[in-house]
């Protein structure tokens, strides 16, 4: 598996990935993605096999005084490609991206149905901080989680 950042070339084949991942509903707009993979305040990495794109994760900053923090809005992994570590690798991936962007924490929210991601977060060290009734579109829930980010060499 080879993990890189994202470029402009890749999008048609980044949102094949999400249709893959999330109905219509849940999707995010084609529009909005592009806003969160151009924001210079964040990054998006690309897991490829052979060339054949397997995943993609974004994570964006706020470095506001007192708040340096990192979110991460979306990991997706093609259903093809589960279990096999890729989720893990691009999840450190956006954590060592906000570490070298100042943030001193990071943090995400998760389908409460999703028992295979909140596994994975868990594994990293993310820790349960709270719930979001009616988050996701159909009424779903969310939950919170967060980890604090140690700084290069720390």
């Amino acid at each position: 598996m080879h993990y890189r950042l994202y470029q402009p070339g890749d999008f048609a084949r980044l949102y094949a990935i999400e249709e893959l991942c999330f109905p219509p509903a849940l999707r995010f707009g084609r529009r909005y993605m592009r806003k969160l993979i151009q924001s210079r305040a964040s990054a998006t990495w690309i897991a490829e096999n052979d060339g054949a794109m397997t995943g993609f994760a974004i994570v964006e900053w706020t470095l506001d005084p007192g708040y340096e923090s990192a979110y991460i809005p979306t990991l997706e992994v093609s259903p093809d490609y589960r279990r096999r570590g890729i989720g893990v690798e691009l999840l450190r991936r956006l954590e060592r991206s906000a570490i070298n962007a100042g943030a001193a924490l990071i943090w995400l929210h998760v389908d409460a149905a999703n028992e295979a991601a909140i596994r994975l977060y868990q594994a990293e060290g993310y820790e349960l901080r709270g719930r979001h009734e009616h988050y996701y579109a159909r009424h779903q829930a969310a939950e919170v989680y967060l980890k604090p980010l140690a700084p290069p060499g720390g």
